[in-house]
């Protein structure tokens, strides 16, 4: 069976394997045969060693975006031929009190395990099982574009946690601000619209494929700094992870708004900041600014909703690049102005 590995902290050892044995009946009960696996800039870090670990010792099969058919279902969930992907998170062991709540996207002990990432061999193979508690069925019409799960799966919990939030007092949102134009960030505009919101996107690009699907989808497209946007938008969603651009978002957002982070920043140059203005308007406007990863099983099934309900010529074009697992270095390079790559089995 072949399947791409890595040797964990090692840069560079990305490699396709012929020989990956058949995957183990204690792996889960439904049997699947992948269909694609997106790839993101996870993938790429852990393939340049910067985290990564193996169940055990040996390499660790990466991949955590997934789609798969499924082969036999003996539980009677899943019929053969079903389109599912993988909840990418379980649950500490121990648990911490949020994982033995079914909250693990909200782990507090950090003992969780992570397809492709962290202690769970990924989805980057040809053949997988799935815990029947952690595969989510796709609508059989969204084709490749059920890839597309996992990344929406991040972005449903974060409209969840906006709209709890605004729960707190009479809240009516208006206009959302989606900073950065990629898979994330086209499908927070993407649930955005789905809430009848006045969504706009920033980008850097002016031209090539994320100004066209953000006007597409009905958004207003802005390639200007942050400071410059002429409106104090209800919700900024920050997916760029660009340290001045958080910084900025912090700033911008309107009264008793909020502004929700999906990207995890790299050290890097260090950025002057006002922290007295900053947390004079935070204070003064009620202004919430809060952080967001991964998903548990109630946001994958709403994000697999959301898809469903989505124009699927607008979610298959957001598959920029499709890659055949013979030519999967060439699906790791990092590609300028594509959206979201998607390495075929």
């Amino acid at each position: 069976m072949r399947g791409l590995t890595i040797t964990p902290g090692t840069a560079g050892s990305l490699r396709l394997v012929d020989d990956l044995p058949e995957p183990a009946p204690d792996e889960g009960e439904i049997l699947v045969e992948a269909v694609a696996v997106g790839v993101c800039g996870t993938d790429r870090e852990i393939i340049d060693g910067e985290y990564g670990e193996a169940p055990g010792d040996g390499d660790l099969v990466i991949g955590h975006e997934s789609l798969a058919r499924v082969l036999e279902d003996p539980t009677g969930t899943f019929a053969a031929g079903d389109l599912v992907a993988g909840i990418v998170r379980h649950p500490d062991p121990v648990p911490c009190p949020n994982c033995a709540a079914g909250e693990w996207d909200m782990c507090r002990n950090g003992g969780y395990t992570e397809h492709g990432i962290k202690g769970r061999h990924g989805f980057a193979r040809e053949r997988y099982r799935l815990e029947r508690d952690f595969a989510v069925r796709l609508e059989p019409g969204l084709g490749l574009a059920g890839v597309l799960l996992e990344p929406a799966s991040v972005l449903a919990k974060a409209w969840e946690h906006i709209e709890r939030i605004g729960a707190r007092s009479v809240w009516r949102p208006e206009s959302v601000l989606v900073t950065g134009a990629g898979p994330i960030g086209l499908l927070a505009a993407l649930l955005g619209t789905q809430r009848d919101l006045d969504v706009h996107v920033l980008d850097h690009n002016t031209e090539g494929h994320k100004p066209e699907l953000a006007r597409a989808l009905g958004a207003t497209y802005h390639s200007e700094p942050v400071g410059e946007v002429d409106f104090a938008p209800d919700v900024i969603i920050e997916c760029t992870a660009v340290p001045s651009i958080v910084l900025d978002v912090m700033g911008k957002v309107g009264p008793n708004g909020m502004a929700c982070l999906t990207g995890v920043s790299g050290p890097g140059r260090r950025n002057q900041v006002d922290a007295g203005a900053l947390n004079r308007e935070l204070v003064l406007e009620n202004n919430v600014v809060f952080g967001t990863v991964n998903a548990n099983r109630r946001h994958w099934e709403a994000a697999a909703d959301a898809l469903a309900r989505a124009d699927r010529d607008w979610l298959t074009a957001l598959i920029t690049k499709r890659v055949p697992l013979s030519s999967y270095e060439d699906a790791y390079a990092d590609h300028k102005g594509e959206v979201k790559i998607a390495l075929e089995f």
